[in-house]
């Protein structure tokens, strides 16, 4: 096989063979295909598209470029969850603890956040002493003692998909549908997971601000997922405004503590009962979403989830006493509110405008090696469709020095927009796809 003749053949639009992608997959990362021609590959796939079995082909080539973990030693159906992210989603921090709670063992491997916030770890340690770096042992261990752990994914982990994101990422490339899809699953079935839920966002604040694009990738990652033999549903969910109140490490996790006590109830909760209901079903651990969804309430109200959180925080070097008092976590020490400059209903909070804002007070990184500020962010004090008074605040940021803080100020009061009239707020969840 000769590279050039395979870049040709998807140029003018042919299917290509499991044997000549995984051709060009293992070529690019012993080096012997180079960047130019893998370049050339992407743009021809970005006009050309790939069919779902040429996709499933890519998916399981980049699978295959690195580390399979083997979770077989844990008891049980192990389920996973992936967002494709958005702006204050701290769905892992309050789903992980009520799905474990429910008997369903949970072994998560995270990522650190590029862009507007910290990733899950981030978020993790800001809670004082949390290690999210376990070894393999540790890692079965404890989730078969206590039915949850939540650490970094290894960096052995379908190597190949780091390679082409990269190479996407300088040539205008990055929203090709299929190779989204192969790179998140890649990285989901490398990590060892009986079934999978996906969370698609779509709206102003996601990857995909159309519903069209976010319904095909959702419906792209199920198939590919269920021709690798694995159980998959995908729901797709609304990031027209922020998930939940807090933008912003520490403040998430403050917000996630909260939801899991019962002491706030919101749009974070609500995803989670939706993404949650579908992990305890495919793991078996109820017949049916509905008996599903009410068992997770259920741990809530119990404080079961809450319970198994502080459980997880002490298996993984943490102080408990954070999870006990949340408030004792470090929120950095320049505050400020925005008001609504005249009376009405929000009729828009914008997802991204926000997350820009949390991100130029340093909540989050625009390169892996930029450190991140775990203190800063913001908290909303409206949602869509609430009504509102002329002086009432909207929302306070908070940032570590005053610099940092005025140049949040300036993106957040652009995230707002309002009514004279009543709006009505977008729906939570759109559709969900499950096979």
């Amino acid at each position: 096989m000769r590279v050039p003749d395979i870049i040709m053949k998807k140029r003018d639009g042919h299917e290509l063979s499991s044997e000549e992608i995984s051709f060009l997959i293992e070529g690019m990362v012993s080096g012997d295909v180079p960047d130019y021609q893998m370049s050339a590959f992407c743009m021809a796939v970005y006009f050309q598209g790939m069919t779902p079995r040429e996709t499933t082909a890519l998916t399981l080539s980049m699978t295959r470029s690195g580390e399979i973990v083997d979770l077989s030693n844990i008891r049980g159906t192990k389920v996973d969850k992936h967002s494709t992210g958005g702006v204050g989603d701290t769905t892992t921090l309050v789903l992980a603890p009520m799905v474990a709670a429910c008997g369903v063992p949970v072994a998560k491997m995270s990522g650190r956040g590029l862009g507007h916030t910290g990733g899950t770890l981030d978020k993790l340690e800001s809670i004082p002493g949390m290690r999210v770096t376990l070894s393999e042992e540790e890692f079965m261990e404890q989730v078969n003692r206590i039915g949850i752990a939540v650490v970094g994914q290894t960096e052995d982990v379908a190597p190949a998909d780091k390679t082409l994101y990269a190479l996407r990422d300088v040539t205008a490339t990055v929203e090709s549908i299929p190779l989204i899809a192969a790179s998140i699953m890649s990285k989901k079935l490398a990590t060892g997971a009986d079934a999978i839920v996906l969370d698609v966002k779509t709206g102003t604040g996601a990857f995909m601000h159309d519903l069209t694009c976010a319904r095909e990738l959702a419906s792209l990652m199920v198939d590919i997922g269920g021709m690798a033999g694995r159980r998959m549903a995908a729901v797709i969910s609304d990031m027209n405004q922020p998930l939940g109140h807090a933008v912003g490490n520490t403040l998430e996790v403050i917000e996630a503590i909260q939801t899991l006590s019962g002491e706030k109830r919101g749009r974070i909760f609500d995803l989670c009962l939706e993404l949650g209901a579908r992990m305890v079903e495919m793991a078996g651990a109820e017949s049916d979403i509905d008996a599903a969804r009410f068992r997770l309430q259920r741990t809530v109200e119990s404080g079961a989830a809450l319970e198994k959180l502080r459980e997880m925080v002490i298996a993984q070097g943490g102080d408990a006493g954070y999870v006990d008092d949340p408030k004792r976590l470090s929120v950095a020490e320049f505050s400020e509110s925005i008001s609504a400059p005249c009376s009405g209903y929000v009729a828009s909070v914008d997802a991204m405008t926000l997350g820009r804002a949390a991100m130029s007070m340093g909540a989050g990184r625009q390169r892996k090696e930029d450190s991140v500020d775990l203190s800063c962010g913001l908290v909303t004090l409206v949602s869509v469709g609430d009504p509102i008074e002329e002086g009432q605040p909207v929302v306070e940021l908070h940032a570590s020095n005053r610099s940092k803080l005025s140049e949040g100020l300036s993106y957040a009061a652009r995230a707002f927009t309002y009514s004279p009239d009543p709006i009505q707020p977008p729906p939570l969840v759109y559709e969900t796809i499950q096979r």
